[in-house]
């Protein structure tokens, strides 16, 4: 039973974890570029359930709506500042080099965090938005936490919009075109600046649902609360190969089971050392397969 209980967990982090990497790799795939900045959304879609300089507990904004209405409300907040972030900072970039579009992703995320801190203050705050989810429900003799369900039942909602998204809709048809060939694709008419958009605003929404789901689990906010699961989602397209979208779930699946079964099975002293456990999975990936899981062949060029 204890085993069943270890893979549940694995499988909500893991949930985490692929939307976090999902996020990064809609934008990777059709612009070749790692928006550091993603952690930030994470952030402020989970700062934005208070009101600024509230200095704890209960949920004063979004977090005081019904769940659906709070997850509609953060998730369109937090795309709307991807858009924001994708038309100021990084369009007008475009045509330059890749160094110059990693330093303005960046400059973004330090902007963003500062702007948290400004609004809010550093302090980490607590906060209660589970509604009841955090409650236990017990299956059998398991004993589950209604957090970790939802979080498993929206990831699967996620990941099942996003395909029939990508196979069923014109701009889903273009963004998988721009992603395989961005030029090709250009030159048959697929509107650059719009699919760009749609990406930043996919990755939006999908940041705006883990932060919900990390602000369920966890119940504190810090202004640094983003950077792990976007460091952990990064190595999840490493592992599950640049540019793929089924490689990013995959590797995000990977590394969440990954680090809950080391925290589960290490011994009590080596628990601490956890993180090294992930890093090294990352390098012997990189040495054994380092196109990843699910290499994407085709040398597409950058925008």
């Amino acid at each position: 039973m204890y085993f069943v209980q270890t893979v549940l967990d694995a499988i909500a982090l893991g949930s985490l974890y692929a939307l976090s990497a999902l996020a990064i790799g809609f934008v990777f795939g059709i612009m070749r570029l790692i928006n550091f900045a993603q952690g930030d959304y994470i952030t402020i879609g989970a700062y934005l359930l208070i009101v600024p300089g509230a200095s704890a507990a209960p949920a004063l904004m979004f977090g005081a709506l019904p769940v659906p209405l709070m997850m509609a409300a953060t998730i369109a907040a937090v795309a709307g500042i991807a858009l924001l972030t994708e038309r100021v900072a990084f369009r007008p970039l475009r045509q330059s080099n890749p160094s110059t579009l990693l330093v303005s992703s960046f400059a973004v995320s330090y902007f963003l965090q500062h702007l948290v801190m400004l609004v809010y203050t550093s302090r980490p705050k607590s906060i209660d938005i589970s509604h009841g989810l955090n409650d236990a429900i017990n299956i059998g003799a398991l004993r589950v936490q209604g957090t970790q369900l939802f979080s498993i039942g929206v990831c699967v909602t996620l990941l099942v919009a996003l395909l029939v998204f990508l196979r069923r809709t014109p701009m889903g048809i273009q963004m998988r075109a721009a992603a395989e060939n961005f030029q090709m694709a250009r030159l048959v008419g697929v509107p650059a600046n719009r699919v760009i958009a749609v990406a930043f605003a996919i990755s939006g929404i999908l940041s705006g649902a883990v932060s919900l789901l990390f602000v369920m689990q966890t119940g504190t906010l810090d202004i640094r609360m983003g950077t792990l699961p976007v460091i952990y989602a990064f190595f999840a397209t490493v592992i599950g190969g640049m540019g793929s979208l089924a490689g990013a779930v995959l590797g995000g699946f990977i590394v969440g089971c990954f680090s809950v079964f080391l925290q589960a099975w290490l011994p009590a002293e080596l628990r601490p050392f956890r993180d090294a456990g992930v890093f090294g999975l990352v390098i012997l990936m990189l040495l054994a397969k380092p196109n990843g899981l699910i290499a994407n062949s085709t040398n597409r060029e950058r925008v």
